[in-house]
This record gives C-alpha cells, sequence and structure tokens, in this order.
C-alpha cells in the first residue's frame, strides 16, 4: 500500500456477497466509484481485469455491458439478475465453486506469486497470515489489521 486510502474511495471487500456471490458488489462497487471520480487510484488499472475478469467469464457477460448496466443505476441484484438473462444461470453449486474460488485465490496456486509480489510492493511480506488475495485486498485496504 503506497498510502493509506480514503475509505470513501474503496468498495466493499472481495468476501461481500450480492445474492450468494461473493466478490460481484466488490466489482460493481469499483464500477460506480471510478465512474465518481471517487476510486482509490491503485485500483484503475485492474478494472476490468483480475477477478473482475474472471467473474464476467463465469458469468458469460462481458464486462462493458455489466458496466453499462451498473451505470444505469440498477441495485446489485438487479444487475446480477441480467448477468443471469444474458449469460448463464447460477445454480446453488455454481454460486459454491465461485465462492471457494474468490476465498482460496492466491493460496498455493498460479496467482501464489502474484499475492507474493504485491505483499512485498505493500511493505507485507512478512505476513505469513496473509494467505489470500481476498485477505491482502482487505489487509491492503485497511478493513483488517
Amino acid at each position: 500500500m503506497s498510502k493509506k486510502p480514503d475509505p470513501q474511495s474503496l468498495p466493499c471487500s472481495a468476501l461481500d456477497e450480492t445474492s450468494g456471490l461473493k466478490y460481484f458488489p466488490r466489482m460493481t462497487g469499483k464500477i460506480r466509484l471510478h465512474a465518481q471520480g471517487l476510486l482509490w487510484a491503485e485500483l484503475h488499472a485492474n478494472l476490468g481485469q483480475g477477478l473482475d475478469a474472471a467473474c464476467v467469464a463465469f458469468l458469460q457477460v462481458e464486462y462493458e455491458e455489466l458496466r453499462q448496466q451498473v451505470l444505469s443505476g440498477a441495485e446489485d441484484e438487479a444487475v446480477l439478475a441480467w448477468c443471469e438473462a444474458k449469460g448463464r444461470k447460477l445454480c446453488e453449486l455454481n454460486r459454491r465453486i465461485w465462492n471457494h474460488y474468490v476465498q482460496k485465490l492466491g493460496w498455493n496456486d498460479l496467482i501464489s506469486p502474484t499475492l507474493a509480489r504485491r505483499k512485498e510492493e505493500s511493505g507485507l511480506a512478512d505476513r505469513q497470515d496473509i494467505q489470500t488475495i481476498a485477505h491482502y485486498i482487505d489487509v491492503d485496504e485497511g478493513r483488517l489489521p
């Protein structure tokens, strides 16, 4: 973390949910904050990338179309319903699979080197308790010590 971000410039945690789907409200929150010119600058480069890209691929929708739905003023539940109508309908197993992915991303997987690099860049390399991207995000953004 280069400097402590203004809490009003941050979306919610990656572990927050919309209709039982983790990360979704973080992605929509980033879209809204960016459109208002409030999004923490360090998050700009990853708009539509990383977990955003994984989420829209999982939902089988295009990021730009989802972005337009969000910017239309629709609430997250309505945007997710649109995603399910436009892309694919999620069953409870789909939600569990996605949620597990979000919760464990960075823990002994292909993203582990990225997590290690981000911890190093943020001065958190000595934090062995930070083992997932979601946990790193919450620490980096000041939600967790």
